[in-house]
């Protein structure tokens, strides 16, 4: 692993600290921006946060990685799933932009995330299920896992910090393993991914100074599910999974709660485990902690699923309940 590590191409580590630079520099300037305007996220009765702060950091974050994103696509080869990926997030970036400020119905924002999404799936490396599906199914399966996440990232982006530092594990545990099972140059996407989410998290960390809004959080969804689904085309369908498992569980385990109930699943509400764990009063920085420690197991595991796929799979299960039962236990 340290010998993949040490094979980075210098070029790949000069982008990613410019986007890191740029997206911090960024997000400051949105910030104040934001505030001028009055574009605030204010408190309600479901809010995990007690005073108005900008919402909308996602502006700041993406121009830049978008702009590392296409020079690294058009560099090597060009790479046309990368490419229309860059497309599809710009595409998701001003609908939700749309939705910040006004709001926007179900309905519209699914129509466009699957305009995103579908011809994507028809570039990816090869099937997401290993074959075990027919071709169609396949890539019916890979849309609708795609669209989950991009939803359920979104979903997830309820206090300080959780985004960033999930987006910067996911960001850094793809670069590590593209840099393992090559070609190494792969690795600048998923680097790329962790220097924005980075550059962000130093003005999103408690208490934070301005939030993702929809703007930031649905094309970091949309992008890391990418790669993602392009990890598990390559065959390494174990490591895809391990990599956002706490991601997954939480909010899938609290969509399904809800649907057992038979509440309104899109309404906005605070029911995830990393908002109960608040609610009991842990501070914000204290559960983006926890969530960065078994992030940091997870990318491990996800290492050790290219030797032994199953028993890394088992151990980041219980690595992730563990982390679901400490958040939940404490409401």
């Amino acid at each position: 692993m340290m010998q993949a590590l040490s094979a980075v191409p210098p070029y790949l580590l000069v982008l990613a600290v410019a986007v890191g630079l740029l997206s911090w520099f960024a997000t400051g300037r949105v910030t104040g921006w934001l505030r001028r305007r009055a574009i605030l996220d204010r408190p309600n009765d479901r809010s995990s946060h007690a005073v108005p702060t900008p919402r909308g950091g996602g502006l700041g974050l993406l121009p830049p990685l978008l702009a590392g994103w296409l020079l690294l696509a058009l560099l090597l080869g060009p790479d046309r799933l990368m490419l229309g990926m860059a497309a599809g997030a710009l595409l998701l970036a001003l609908v939700s932009w749309r939705d910040d400020r006004g709001g926007l119905p179900v309905r519209v924002r699914l129509l466009v995330q699957l305009a995103a999404v579908v011809p994507m799936v028809l570039l990816l490396p090869g099937p997401v299920a290993q074959g075990w599906l027919p071709g169609w199914l396949d890539g019916v399966l890979a849309a609708l896992a795609w669209i989950w996440f991009v939803n359920l990232y979104n979903f997830m982006d309820g206090i300080d910090g959780i985004s960033g530092v999930e987006t910067v594990a996911v960001g850094g545990g793809l670069a590590i393993l593209s840099l393992l099972v090559g070609p190494a140059d792969e690795a600048g996407f998923g680097l790329l991914l962790a220097a924005a989410a980075a550059g962000f998290l130093a003005w999103n960390w408690h208490p934070a100074r301005v939030f993702l809004g929809d703007v930031g959080s649905v094309p970091l969804g949309y992008l890391a599910g990418g790669l993602l689904l392009a990890l598990a085309g390559a065959g390494h369908w174990a490591a895809a999974l391990i990599l956002p498992l706490y991601y997954l569980a939480d909010a899938t385990l609290t969509l399904l709660r809800r649907l057992v109930r038979g509440e309104a699943v899109w309404r906005a509400h605070r029911e995830h485990f990393y908002q109960r764990a608040v609610q009991g009063g842990l501070s914000h920085a204290a559960v983006a902690l926890r969530v960065a420690a078994a992030d940091l197991l997870l990318v491990g595991c996800a290492v050790w699923s290219l030797a032994a796929p199953w028993p890394a799979l088992a151990l980041a299960a219980l690595v992730t309940v563990a982390l679901l039962v400490e958040l939940g236990r404490r409401r």
